[in-house]
């Protein structure tokens, strides 16, 4: 069982759920399938088992014995693809980034190229004493990040 096998299957299945995509699929030597998806809307166990069912419909354990496991992306997991990226626009990133950046701000655009984000922090006046509240952006490019995650705050 190849991998390019499973993912052609899968894409199959993601050809009638356009919403939903691929995020990481795994296999090891003893045949454990893992499959880690998202979706433009969340994901919901319906989803995951939709996704299984597409892999393992046209796959035949008389041939290969194996395990499969499908997913969701977590709340706290980086984002590594652009749809997740944007379906987050509005939310605080926190994104480690090239060479050694680290800003915490709303994902305020997307692009095919990067993200933007946006924060409030205080800087010394230009002049006298005491601070004030500035507001900073920052154009980040996709392969610049080194990691983003979403900042879940209650």
């Amino acid at each position: 069982m190849s991998e390019k096998t499973v993912k052609d299957l899968i894409n199959n299945g993601l050809e009638e759920r356009p919403d939903l995509f691929l995020i990481d699929l795994k296999i090891n030597s003893d045949h454990k399938i893992s499959v880690v998806i998202d979706g433009d809307n969340g994901v919901t166990v319906e989803d995951c088992v939709f996704v299984s069912r597409a892999i393992e419909n046209d796959l035949d354990r008389e041939e290969v014995d194996f395990s499969l496991d499908v997913a969701s992306a977590g709340a706290t997991s980086p984002l590594i693809n652009e749809r997740q990226y944007k379906k987050n626009i509005g939310r605080t990133l926190e994104v480690k980034a090239k060479p050694d950046l680290k800003i915490e701000g709303e994902l305020t655009e997307v692009d095919e190229a990067g993200v933007t984000l946006e924060w409030t922090t205080k800087e010394p006046k230009p002049v006298g004493k005491g601070k004030i509240v500035v507001n900073k952006q920052a154009k980040i490019m996709y392969d610049d990040i080194l990691e983003a995650k979403v900042i879940i705050k209650f």
